[in-house]
């Protein structure tokens, strides 16, 4: 059994969706945990508030009360990639996220994820994630390290003021010509079937990436992608809808039958670089990974 070491937070809902109780709540919330080990993690002292108290089977639903709980899995999977601290300072890391690494808890993964990684090897407990990458995804990921600052670089992505540039391979037909070619698009994504896997449809524009070709061979081609707003699987779900989709994509263009992680198969999607303006200094930063996408080498086009 695998634990998480350090304990999620949970704000309980304003409007009580029908329940006496928090363990009412966390069953319904949570419909892939079964009851009896909400049970057990109550009476093994594993959930409680936020002042350190516990909370009981019998502890009454509070509006906007916060419960923090552990994680647990049977079975936590190894990543046999490492991470790469690039930057660090007084306010900020910044890390190399190998492919098939989660950036935080989630699933079956608790402490196998990048945060807790590079907490246990900073010693920084109160590093925390600024912004999500997919767990198949490689790349660039920021942390910030002081909780007094961290406001202000959140506010960099809340407000678009990070530029993200990516590398993606795509399959392509065999007499495609597509190098210099350039992409603008703009749709509306939202939650498809399964809720994990996204979905264009009708309605005004909510999701805007830029794209272009910049190398290719005889059956692929390398793409800098660079997302303009932040949904989920912005970058996937765009390579498809223009019929590129990203190779080894087990969710786009069609939802793949669920199978064990393919190390020697990896998501050809980069997370390359990150600029933007330091808000505390004012200068600018930009970080750049070593990493890069190769493409096969028959018959390259530069």
């Amino acid at each position: 059994m695998a634990m998480c070491e350090q304990a999620s937070k949970l704000s309980l809902p304003q409007s009580n969706p029908g329940v006496a109780t928090i363990l009412e709540y966390l069953i319904i919330k949570f419909p892939y945990v079964a009851a009896e080990i909400w049970q057990q993690r109550m009476s093994e002292g594993k959930v409680h508030y936020h002042d350190g108290s516990l909370i009981t089977a019998q502890s009454p639903f509070k509006p906007q009360e916060r419960v923090y709980y552990y994680r647990e899995v049977e079975n936590e999977p190894k990543i046999p990639f490492k991470e790469k601290i690039l930057f660090q300072d007084q306010h900020i890391l910044v890390a190399y996220k190998p492919h098939f690494l989660p950036v935080t808890p989630g699933g079956i993964f608790v402490n196998e994820c990048l945060q807790h990684r590079l907490r246990s090897s900073t010693g920084i407990d109160k590093l925390q994630t600024l912004h999500r990458l997919d767990r198949v995804t490689a790349g660039l990921v920021i942390f910030s390290v002081n909780p007094d600052t961290r406001h202000q670089y959140h506010e960099l992505f809340k407000r678009r003021k990070i530029q993200k540039t990516y590398q993606a391979i795509a399959k392509i037909a065999k007499d495609e010509k597509l190098v210099g070619k350039h992409w603008q698009v703009k749709n509306r994504i939202e939650q498809g079937e399964p809720r994990f896997r996204m979905c264009i449809t009708e309605g005004a524009a909510n999701s805007h990436s830029t794209i272009r070709c910049i190398a290719q061979s005889e059956h692929q081609a390398l793409f800098e992608l660079s997302p303009i707003t932040g949904r989920t699987h912005q970058l996937r779900v765009h390579m498809q809808s223009l019929g590129l989709a990203i190779l080894n994509d087990k969710y786009y263009p069609e939802l793949q039958p669920f199978s064990a992680d393919n190390f020697t198969a990896p998501l050809q999607l980069l997370a390359k670089a990150l600029t933007f303006v330091d808000p505390l200094t004012g200068l600018d930063r930009s970080f750049c990974c070593d990493a890069n996408l190769s493409l096969l080498q028959s018959n390259l086009v530069p």
